[in-house]
């Protein structure tokens, strides 16, 4: 009997280490969505605790965690950019690998999140720059460019934003150059794999895989015309193959950014933040095995400028702060019925968000952490806390300064052993959430 318990016990606490991961741009589910327990309900009027921060350059780009180490895309654009690996409880850095891509565009620096798999990590930067790192020798396995491979040649007007996808033994994400739509490669040789045609203008979306009829569909969305003209498309794609499977074409963002949103029953909710707001479609099968898609609502009371919302009993929750809306935190009914909005009271505008407990944490885009408990009747803070507050100063004038400033929490945030991970355009601090 001891032979066999000890397996067990083992096993239990690998799995239990593995489900406080988060090792990936929104999480392990890749939905805002955490297994993480034992949430403090109240915080102290200073706030929570901050256990320590570092310094970061300035930039988007969140942080993954895997087996207590914490890794994160940051970048000087005078150089390039700099995976950077550190402890999660103590906030020492361990390692970190530089590279060549020096350059500049509007609303400057890292903006994307890694994943970590296995023994490897991969990123991919600003100017296409994709590597695999293993995390034993903290050297390069294999680099690509998603770019200029494809024949891409002067770079997006805010650069590339894609997040990595794991997908069984392929390594997914949108090249959105000439020749390529959406590329997979082999996670562990850097092989391509497959290609899409181009699938339509470039945006800042990352695929994401929703359920239709049980099987897995790699979603892509891509930028409608900026005055008029050619619409974007939202394309079902498979992804051992990437062959496309269905197309809806009748998206109007120009510059979309959050991924699709799996909203169960065949449906997929599509949101952006510039004058659209959000689109509900369904996926269907005819008697051919032919894929089509049907349009259910569109409404621009409802949208996401930066991340998808959270899909939680129902209700989906996101933050509705663009150049021309200030709705903040708004709920909305999965058949389309806006619930409430807080608007500028409390105002929130390209923050971030993680469900965990049945509570949401939040950054409101600018200086505070909010605890909110989800609740269609109304909105609902269990506790705030002004601790995202940055003192760095830097050129007034500046584009950036007259959206959010150096107090720019847009990054998406990670939560870890009871720890949220959250960075500034000056440093990421390390909180403590849970027991």
């Amino acid at each position: 009997m001891r032979n066999v318990l000890i397996p067990a016990l083992i096993l239990f606490v690998t799995v239990q280490v593995y489900a406080q991961d988060w090792p990936q741009y929104l999480g392990p589910d890749r939905n805002s969505k955490s297994p993480q327990e034992n949430l403090l309900r109240s915080w102290p009027e200073s706030g929570p605790e901050v256990e320590w921060a570092v310094d970061l350059g300035i930039g988007y780009g969140g942080p993954v965690v895997k087996n207590g180490k914490v890794y994160i895309l940051d970048r000087y654009d005078e150089t390039g950019d700099i995976l950077r690996c550190f402890d999660l409880v103590s906030g020492k850095e361990l390692w970190q690998y530089q590279y060549d891509a020096p350059g500049k565009v509007m609303f400057p620096g890292s903006r994307s999140v890694p994943i970590v798999n296995d023994n490897h990590v991969y990123s991919c930067g600003p100017y296409g720059d994709l590597y695999c790192f293993d995390i034993e020798s903290h050297k390069p396995v294999w680099k690509k460019n998603v770019w200029t491979d494809f024949g891409g040649q002067d770079i997006p007007t805010w650069a590339i934003s894609q997040c990595p996808l794991i997908y069984n033994d392929l390594l997914i994400l949108a090249s959105q150059a000439p020749e390529a739509g959406v590329v997979a490669y082999n996670k562990l040789s850097g092989e391509l794999q497959w290609k899409t045609p181009a699938l339509g203008a470039v945006g800042y979306v990352s695929p994401a895989i929703v359920k239709i009829d049980g099987d897995d569909h790699l979603v892509m969305i891509t930028a409608s015309a900026r005055r008029g003209g050619q619409m974007g498309n939202v394309v079902g794609i498979d992804p051992d193959n990437g062959d496309i499977l269905w197309k809806y074409d009748n998206w109007n963002c120009h510059i979309p950014v959050p991924s699709a949103v799996d909203a169960g029953n065949n449906e997929v909710l599509i949101t952006g933040g510039y004058e659209l707001g959000a689109t509900m479609i369904k996926v269907s099968k005819d008697a051919n095995g032919d894929y089509g898609t049907e349009e259910i609502y569109t409404t621009v009371e409802f949208g996401g400028h930066t991340k998808p919302p959270i899909f939680h009993d129902g209700y989906f929750y996101s933050q509705y702060g663009t150049n021309s809306r200030r709705d903040g935190l708004v709920c909305m009914s999965r058949d389309g019925k806006i619930m409430w909005k807080t608007k500028r009271d409390p105002n929130f505008d390209k923050g971030s968000m993680i469900l965990a407990e049945g509570l949401i944490l939040a950054t409101d885009g600018s200086n505070s952490l909010y605890l909110i408990e989800p609740d269609p009747s109304g909105f609902r803070s269990l506790a705030s806390s002004e601790l995202l507050v940055s003192s760095m100063t830097g050129d007034e004038e500046s584009i950036e300064s007259r959206n959010g400033g150096r107090t720019q929490n847009w990054a998406p945030i990670a939560l870890a052993e009871g720890r949220l991970l959250i960075r500034n355009q000056q440093m990421m601090f390390c909180v403590k959430v849970a027991e």
